[in-house]
């Protein structure tokens, strides 16, 4: 059994610290986006020899947490008490990953509205150039003060509709929305 007697270190992303770099509306906006890259670690390999599942989601994580800095929320804005929370995840595991493989990510913008972002990550071996993993996601924009989701500001919800503009002729990925389940039971005679 592990000791649990030294406090557990909070979870950090690379940008952590990284303030937003400011907004350039006239810049040309990437469809998709690409705006994180890492090398699996050893610490996210299980005891197969592979990335475990539980570090793609992490990796996801710092892929969106690069993106939140991208058009503005950073630890000054969640300091003034907003911030978007993650409401869900499908995340759809393609190919293992090794330790020491690279790892880019792109970020497409399939909507937004006034309290919601929803978006997909596709998480790609850059030696293979073959997805690895992708991951589809509902965000809530939440005021952490009144503990409820809130509107974005206009200056956020206008940069979002921009990003969501720029990525509207992408193809829609087939995997969006998918419903997980078993086939339906048949009936016995």
């Amino acid at each position: 059994m592990a000791d649990h007697a030294e406090s557990p270190q909070r979870v950090t992303t690379p940008n952590e610290g990284r303030l937003h770099a400011g907004w350039d509306e006239g810049a040309p906006i990437d469809a998709p986006l690409r705006l994180h890259e890492t090398t699996v670690s050893p610490a996210w390999c299980d005891y197969n020899g592979h990335m475990s599942e539980s570090s793609y989601l992490l990796v996801v994580g710092d892929n969106a947490d690069a993106f939140f800095r991208y058009f503005g929320i950073d630890e000054k804005y969640r300091a003034e008490g907003g911030s978007l929370y993650t409401a869900e995840t499908h995340l759809h595991h393609l190919r293992e990953c090794d330790e020491g493989d690279l790892l880019i990510f792109t970020l497409q913008v399939l909507g937004v509205d006034r309290k919601r972002v929803h978006l997909v990550h596709e998480v790609i071996d850059s030696t293979s150039g073959r997805p690895v993993a992708t991951a589809e996601q509902m965000l809530l924009h939440v005021d952490m003060a009144a503990g409820k989701v809130a509107p974005l500001p206009d200056h956020l919800y206008d940069r979002l509709k921009a990003i969501e503009s720029a990525h509207a002729a992408l193809p829609v990925p087939d995997y969006v929305g998918h419903v997980m389940g078993l086939p339906p039971r048949k009936p016995t005679d």
